[in-house]
């Protein structure tokens, strides 16, 4: 099972951070920062899995990371989960990172924070790996788009009609009123 998802930076910022078991927000912060001294300080010849550290679990506990660039990704994950298996999981990941952002960046994952938490959740729900099929994880992200797109026409209806009455341009359109002529009151009978 998935314990936590975290991703940080080369200089130990997190840029998410995702736990599947409860740990005291203090307590989260110290896991992201002892998980980033033992993942950077590994040489980048060695192998992408260590044992986890005494705050996560110890020697039952793993952690599985890959250094892309400027931004680490580790997975914390217990003894029943294939080494490989989340290998192959992270790089699904950004891969549709990648695919969703168009070369996904640092400021990607801080500007876009609700869309990568939406694409993680494709992947991973409660600590268990639900779609490892790039295509089918792309499909539902379309798809989500859609309806939000489709939602901010609804919700940009009142902007719309107010523009529209805007340019309507009613004080013209009052001169235009052909009103019939009215007697004078000089004519009329009481």
């Amino acid at each position: 099972m998935i314990k936590a998802i975290l991703v940080f930076n080369n200089h130990g910022k997190p840029r998410l951070s995702k736990f599947y078991q409860y740990y005291a927000e203090d307590v989260q912060h110290q896991i992201i920062r002892e998980t980033f001294h033992l993942v950077s300080k590994r040489d980048d010849s060695v192998c992408n899995f260590l044992e986890g550290g005494t705050l996560i679990g110890g020697s039952d506990y793993k952690l599985i990371y890959r250094h892309y660039a400027t931004l680490y990704f580790v997975f914390c994950v217990d003894s029943s989960e294939s080494e490989l298996g989340i290998l192959d999981l992270i790089q699904v990941f950004v891969e549709t990172l990648d695919k969703c952002f168009e070369n996904v960046c640092e400021l990607d994952l801080i500007f876009h924070v609700d869309k990568v938490h939406y694409i993680l959740s494709e992947l991973v729900m409660g600590g268990m790996v639900l779609e490892t099929n790039m295509t089918e994880i792309i499909t539902r992200i379309e798809e989500q788009n859609k309806l939000e797109k489709q939602e901010a026409g609804i919700s940009a209806a009142p902007a719309r009609a107010v523009s529209a009455v805007k340019e309507m341009n009613i004080p013209q359109k009052i001169k235009d009123i052909k009103l019939p002529d009215l007697p004078s009151i000089g004519n009329l009978k009481f």
